[in-house]
């Protein structure tokens, strides 16, 4: 594996990755990720791949090692390259911000492992948006904001799972004009679904004012994500009592549901702050 590279090489690398011919996933259908990601694994059995996520290039994919990724072309598997995406328009690096996300989420995973854990279900459900695929027998807690980018990133993500039912908590912690417009609205449920898959066309924080009639638990879910030591969002809660902060593939989703069994319990010590 390389640990250092020179800029040219690295650029013909890259190159080299996308352009490749021989092509081991000739065709991907949705969902793509999954594909690759099953493919990944056959082709290189002796690296334990997490997740797959599209990069701005057109058929290079991040592969996602744990806290460690790796770029690869759809069409060739045989090389990995480790080094950043820049996109020289903007003058970001578009990889930097990931890896530290993911190292984050590593960090927390082996904290949050030997923590004690009590029922899932003694969490305020009635103050979370719920949302039940397939028979709903796995169950996923999650702290959105709508004004959070990779919140609408992760709802893509979390279409693509089944079985499962998922509690979104709405927290402001960009402002509370548009989560308290889509609790406050008729059909809560199209309400978020609409917000985060097209923004918000309607104008429906303009629209929509809550009212004495429509007590909303904003208030309530913001002082409950602070107890539970939430900073940001997305974060997710698993049945086992494990958490993750920030976006995760729907391949790393499903391995932690999986891990996660029917066991339906969240951190002892943070959900006994979180009722005081």
């Amino acid at each position: 594996m390389m640990t250092t590279t020179k800029p040219m090489l690295l650029a013909a690398a890259l190159v080299l990755a996308v352009a490749a011919t021989d092509t081991v996933l000739a065709a991907t259908p949705a969902p793509a990720e999954a594909r690759l990601l099953a493919a990944l694994k056959k082709a290189h059995p002796g690296t334990r791949f997490t997740g797959v996520a599209p990069t701005p290039v057109p058929g290079l994919y991040e592969a996602w090692m744990g806290p460690n990724m790796a770029l690869v072309s759809r069409h060739n598997l045989r090389y990995l390259v480790f080094g950043h995406v820049f996109d020289t328009q903007t003058m970001t690096d578009l990889t930097a911000p990931k890896l530290a996300q993911a190292q984050r989420l590593d960090t927390a995973t082996d904290q949050q492992e030997s923590a004690p854990t009590i029922a899932i279900g003694q969490l305020p459900l009635a103050d979370a948006i719920t949302t039940v695929r397939g028979d709903g027998s796995r169950m996923l807690v999650v702290f959105s904001d709508p004004a959070c980018s990779y919140c609408k990133r992760l709802e893509g993500e979390l279409d693509r799972l089944d079985n499962v039912t998922v509690h979104t908590f709405l927290v402001p912690f960009q402002g509370v004009a548009l989560p308290a417009a889509i609790w406050c609205a008729a059909e809560r449920q199209d309400a978020w679904r609409r917000v985060m898959r097209q923004g918000d066309p309607g104008g429906l924080a303009t629209t929509t004012q809550p009212t004495d009639a429509c007590p909303h638990p904003l208030d309530r879910n913001l002082a409950l994500a602070r107890r539970l030591t939430v900073r940001g969002t997305p974060t997710m809660f698993y049945a086992n009592g494990q958490r993750s902060d920030g976006y995760a593939s729907a391949a790393d989703i499903e391995a932690r549901l999986a891990a996660a069994a029917t066991r339906t319990q969240v951190p002892a010590t943070q959900l006994q702050e979180a009722r005081q």
